[in-house]
């Protein structure tokens, strides 16, 4: 297992944060956007540190893409695909440049004028076409759930078992769930049996106590036992930290190393 530090516990940039990841002994950092980036300059941060820039979000440099792309339309629009697959093959040259493993594709919020079952279908479809390209890149799309009742109200897909059979559906290698962990609390709980249940189709993890959205210890979750779960299943890709912080930078590296050392590489 490999944990990825959240880009947002420290640093004033991108560059930054990768450079405070390698000093605080974190094999990765995630850090979602890549807009605005100098690849150049990142690429070198990430070869001098050997740091894993662990995850990066469908995005585009066309502004009628991102517009197409938002949660406000999204994959549940059948004529939003174009724009996905462009999106996509921007994205994926990104993470090639950096070595990004996965590319994280969220479905947008639910409609109003057609069935759930239509919205789903049509998930499936551009998840499939996206995942052609993924294939011949190497690249693992990361599909997440979230959920509706605190962070993201209006979004489409919420629960591990649709989650599972929209993967299912793709029928891909490289098209799997992100499982965020804060939001499958929320949204469902049951959060170690579904993680076993389904491992062989979670491609990535984030990672974040509840209530509050902040490092293990701050809430209900017992990440102990999640992660020995999850160890136990022969999980051997990302953990990454999505999460805010309420300590200072010393004590919060402190306490995270003391809960995953025992189970990192």
């Amino acid at each position: 297992m490999k944990f990825s530090a959240a880009g947002g516990w420290w640093g004033k940039d991108w560059y930054e944060r990768v450079r405070l990841g390698e000093k605080y002994g974190f094999p990765g950092v995630e850090q979602l956007g890549w807009l605005g980036l100098d690849f150049d300059l990142a690429k070198k941060t990430l070869d001098e540190t050997g740091v894993t820039s662990t995850a990066i979000v469908i995005q585009s440099v066309k502004k009628e893409n991102m517009e197409k792309t938002a949660w406000s339309h999204g994959m549940v629009w059948e004529d939003s695909r174009p724009a996905f697959l462009e999106s996509f093959r921007e994205s994926v040259e990104v993470a090639k440049k950096l070595n990004v493993p996965n590319i994280i594709a969220t479905t947008g919020n639910e409609r109003s004028d057609v069935s759930r079952e239509a919205q789903f279908d049509i998930c499936v479809e551009t998840l499939k076409e996206m995942a052609k390209i993924a294939e011949d890149e190497g690249i693992m799309i990361v599909l997440e759930p979230l959920n509706i009742l605190v962070n993201h109200m209006g979004y489409f897909l919420v629960t591990t078992e649709e989650a599972v059979r929209m993967i299912k559906a793709v029928d891909s290698p490289n098209c799997k769930i992100l499982f965020d962990i804060y939001h499958q609390q929320i949204s469902e709980g049951n959060v170690i049996r579904n993680i076993k249940n389904n491992i062989d189709l979670i491609g990535h993890f984030h990672i974040a106590d509840n209530p509050g959205r902040n490092q293990p210890g701050t809430g209900e979750l017992c990440y102990t036992n999640i992660f020995k779960a999850i160890q136990e299943t022969g999980y051997d890709r990302w953990l990454a930290f999505e999460c805010g912080r309420t300590v200072d930078v010393p004590d919060l590296v402190r306490d995270m190393h003391n809960l995953i050392d025992p189970f990192s590489k």
